[in-house]
């Protein structure tokens, strides 16, 4: 009798003693598995297995439960577990342990249990020892094909042996049949870089070992080299340059004559030659040199045909000559320029400067913005903001290798020296009104004015005697602090006779100046400071004009103007006054306005001797912190009690 059916016989009738349908169950034999199939079965699995069978129930009702049994053929040991029916298959895990095993399946219904069907399954889940790849000693030629030698696991194998190696190596897998002892896997060309290959052994289950990875390097690219200490233009020393070499596969490790290697060479000389990734040299004497450099990595990639690059040094440590120009130009007394010159580098464009400070003096050199402009520093010296005196000026002049020279004469020897003021002087008059008699100088320099009305100021500008026609004229009115704006400007031109008026708009209290800029030959002026005093304006009226003695409230309301001003966010204090007669004002409440500077009070007359009196109220605005406005107040209302 063949063992493994005999096993299987054994196994149904033992199975059978303890599954339903016997003398303590209803038997259904309409639920009997037909067909009961293991998909691959016949083959090692590492599980789970799916089964799978037929039904003909014949009218019977569907099963509601899938009962199953596992019995290891060798140990016979079993295990049994249960399902809720959905389908006809199962899907099942033997307990532990590889080897042959018989499994049952019998079906439960609310009529009673089904007859047992079996079948085998063949189980391993063991893994197989890895076996070892062989990493390789050197970087490979990256148009030379790469094999790669495995030695085969040292342990036997698991009980369904080995079926093969699987070798993956950038995205591809190669699988190999197993063979006894070591073998080699060719796998091609394979990109240039490190390559991980991984290997594994697969058991006859198909469970993999564990992975072992070996790196496969390809180098197929020359090394990269880098020059340094190269000026960006123009040096004024001597140049020390380093050329190294990186290759991010091979390397570049030192390993004698025939390893790699980094090459320097000047003018055209032999080259300066390291063992490894770096050389140096020294590039000496002024002029221009021609500087190569190249190199070869550990797997023999070179420049092609010698040097890989090339770049010019320039070498200059001779300074520049600086002098001032000869004279001044007379429709430009302020324009200083100093003339930079240099044979070799020529002269920067960049860099350059003209200081100066009073003449004869021990002070220090004070900076002048300069421009440098084709070989010429050029600087507009503001002589205004000068007291008079002659003063003494220096330029400092660079070439483009960064040498310096500084100079304090002009390009005819002598030194450069300016006497202050080299301009006309100018003077600017400022005073309220227009066109009158009288000097504006002699006007008053402060005024009032009614609130929302323009101004009207006016000057003349001269040069000594000599008025001055035709120039701008800046007024600057700058307002109290609670402005919309803090300042304003408007330009006046001078007529012929240097005088110039302009009307200014409306707005809140300020002061008024007048500023005269100066040209290329004319000194700068500023006029006296004005000040304008501009009252707050508040309207005001009454909700009657008589009020009844003990009777309904008046209603005092008024509003304050705000042109050009802006509220605190907790409005603006209000006085509120009454008199009689001609007597003094006094105030009776003080109220806050809203935001938007309105304000109303309800006033009840309960005074029997009011009765008959005519009263004249008013609103108050007092000076209040940012506010722009002076005091000022509302006209009368009159309010006759009755």
């Amino acid at each position: 009798m063949n063992l493994r059916h005999g096993l299987a016989a054994c196994a149904v009738v033992l199975a059978s003693a303890f599954a339903p349908g016997t003398a303590t169950a209803t038997i259904v034999t309409e639920l009997r598995p037909i067909d009961l199939d293991v998909e691959n079965g016949g083959s090692w699995q590492a599980g789970p297995f799916h089964l799978t069978w037929e039904l003909q129930l014949n009218g019977s009702p569907q099963p509601r439960t899938i009962h199953y049994r596992t019995i290891h053929q060798s140990t016979g040991s079993s295990a049994t577990g249960s399902w809720t029916w959905g389908a006809n298959e199962l899907s099942l895990s033997v307990p532990a342990g590889p080897g042959l095993y018989t499994v049952e399946v019998w079906l439960e219904s609310s009529r009673g249990t089904g007859p047992s069907a079996s079948t085998e399954v063949l189980f391993d889940d063991t893994p197989p020892q890895s076996p070892q790849p062989v990493e390789p000693t050197a970087w490979a030629r990256g148009d030379a094909g790469l094999e790669l030698r495995i030695e085969p696991p040292s342990s036997p194998p698991p009980l369904s042996g080995i079926r093969g190696y699987a070798v993956s190596v950038d995205r591809r897998e190669i699988h190999v049949p197993f063979a006894p002892g070591a073998m080699t896997v060719p796998l091609g060309i394979l990109p240039e870089g490190v390559n991980l290959a991984h290997v594994t052994a697969v058991s006859g289950a198909g469970v993999p070992s564990p992975v072992r990875s070996v790196d496969l390097r390809v180098d197929a690219s020359r090394p990269v080299v880098v020059l340094d200490g190269v000026p960006e233009g123009w040096a004024n020393h001597p140049v020390r340059l380093a050329a190294s070499a990186t290759d991010s596969l091979s390397g570049m490790s030192a390993a004698g004559p025939s390893g790699p290697f980094t090459a320097l060479a000047v003018d055209g000389l032999p080259a300066t030659v390291s063992f490894g990734d770096s050389v140096t040299t020294t590039v000496l004497g002024e002029g221009v040199h021609a500087i190569s450099f190249h190199a070869r990595d550990a797997a023999g990639n070179t420049g092609a045909g010698g040097p890989a690059a090339s770049t010019p040094v320039r070498i200059d440590m001779t300074p520049p000559r600086v002098a001032f120009v000869p004279s001044q130009d007379p429709a430009e007394p302020e324009r200083i320029e100093a003339v930079v010159e240099d044979a070799l580098s020529g002269p920067s464009g960049a860099r350059g400067s003209i200081w100066f400070r009073a003449a004869n003096t021990r002070r220090q050199f004070q900076p002048i913005p300069t421009a440098v402009l084709a070989g010429r520093l050029i600087a507009r010296w503001d002589s205004d903001s000068q007291p008079p005196g002659s003063y003494e000026f220096r330029a400092t002049g660079y070439d483009s290798a960064g040498n310096s020279a500084s100079g304090g004469r002009r390009a005819n020897g002598t030194r450069m020296v300016l006497a202050n003021p080299l301009k006309r002087t100018t003077a600017l008059q400022l005073g309220f009104g227009g066109r009158r008699p009288e000097s504006f100088a002699r006007r008053p320099a402060t005024r009032s004015l009614p609130y929302g009305r323009g101004v009207l100021v006016g000057g003349r500008l001269t040069a000594g005697a000599a008025a001055l026609a035709g120039q701008r004229v800046e007024l600057v009115e700058t307002f109290a602090a609670g402005a919309a704006l803090p300042q304003r400007s408007a330009i006046a031109i001078t007529g012929e006779d240097g005088v110039f008026i302009a009307r200014l708009a409306p707005g809140p209290s300020r002061t008024i100046e007048a500023r005269f800029a100066g040209t290329r030959v004319l000194t700068r002026a500023g006029g006296r400071r004005l000040q304008l005093a501009v009252p707050s304006s508040v309207r005001f009226r009454s909700s009657s004009a008589s009020a009844v003695i003990g009777g309904p409230p008046v209603v005092f309301t008024g509003r304050i103007g705000q042109l050009d001003a802006t509220l605190p966010p907790t409005g603006l204090a209000v006085e509120l006054q009454f008199r009689l007669g001609g007597s003094d004002w006094n105030e009776f409440r003080t109220v806050q306005t809203n935001r938007r500077g309105r304000f109303r009070y309800p006033y009840a007359f309960s005074d029997d001797d009011s009765r008959g009196a005519r009263f004249q109220f008013r609103a108050f605005v007092p000076a209040q912190p940012e506010w722009p406005y002076e005091p000022g107040a509302s006209h009368p209302v009159i309010v006759t009690g009755r």
